[in-house]
């Protein structure tokens, strides 16, 4: 598996995974409708970059780096990770994870977080966890959950610099 640059034409093969993890509702505070349109203008037009991970020329992954907020906070980026569901269990989050902190070092960034990460998606906080992000932060209540109802929303952060 290789992480490279996204280009616009990825798109096509992004946009079918993506949808269906908007459409599940358990990760992402998107509208479960959003449309390619939107979607397209979330992950690419936004974002400083975004990348793709592949293997064998088919797209599995996608993850896109931005400025978390401007001025006084612009040394701090956030990212945004989706995979396939095809291809989880195989450790590319971990992998795209790793990349991005490399990524937003050489982009001048000092540190990485996440704004809103479901407390219900296990999964992603143990990751997140175990790469070094810290909890920093607790929204009671904050994630409209479908099948949970509300759950907590957590604030995580990890300072990439040496300095």
């Amino acid at each position: 598996m290789r992480v490279r640059e996204a280009t616009v034409k990825d798109f096509d093969e992004l946009w079918p995974f993506m949808r269906e993890i908007i459409a599940q509702g358990d990760t992402y505070a998107y509208p479960r409708d959003m449309d390619r349109e939107c979607a397209f203008n979330v992950w690419f037009e936004q974002p400083v970059k975004t990348f793709v991970v592949e293997q064998n020329d088919k797209v599995l992954a996608t993850y896109y780096i931005k400025t978390n907020q401007a001025g006084p906070g612009d040394h701090v980026c956030n990212c945004g990770y989706m995979v396939a569901s095809s291809a989880r269990g195989k450790g590319i989050a971990t992998q795209m994870c790793e990349h991005s902190q490399k990524i937003a070092l050489t982009l001048g960034y000092k540190a990485m977080q996440f704004n809103f990460v479901a407390s219900s998606n296990s999964g992603a906080v143990r990751l997140w966890q175990r790469l070094g992000f810290d909890i920093c932060g607790r929204l009671p209540k904050a994630f409209k959950h479908p099948d949970r109802g509300y759950v907590d929303a957590l604030v995580m952060f990890k300072w990439l610099a040496t300095d």
